[in-house]
């Protein structure tokens, strides 16, 4: 779950960077929305809301949403989209560890939630 500001802006980010990881907003009320595979519509992976207290979201130091892309396109596609709906770029796609077989890709969104997805090359 990330918190929201804006819950229109958040769920335009969301369904944009979402749908190439193959996630789709499933729900949407009045205080938050809700993301799910396209294989498994029932299974909600993701919920984007305004805080139950009705106080401002506000981004937690440390705290990051990660979610798995089904490929290195996706991965890619991922970072491109999230910074053409208004999101930072916060790391390229690539590998934080020399060797490694996983690849990530850093996102802020307009909320300043940091979200990543991640790739793992040896499961191709």
């Amino acid at each position: 779950m990330v918190g929201t500001n804006n819950l229109a802006r958040a769920t335009k980010f969301y369904d944009a960077i979402l749908e190439s990881l193959d996630l789709i907003q499933v729900e949407c009320l009045d205080h938050h929305a809700a993301y799910a595979s396209k294989d498994a519509i029932n299974v909600i992976e993701l919920y984007v809301t305004t805080p139950f207290n009705k106080g401002a979201a506000t981004v937690g130091n440390g705290s990051m949403i990660a979610f798995k892309a089904s490929s290195q396109q996706a991965l890619i596609q991922f970072h491109i989209i999230g910074q053409k709906n208004g999101g930072t770029d916060e790391g390229a796609p690539g590998p934080r560890e020399e060797g490694s077989n996983i690849q990530y890709a850093y996102v802020r969104d307009p909320d300043g939630n940091k979200i990543c997805a991640f790739y793992d090359k040896s499961e191709s």
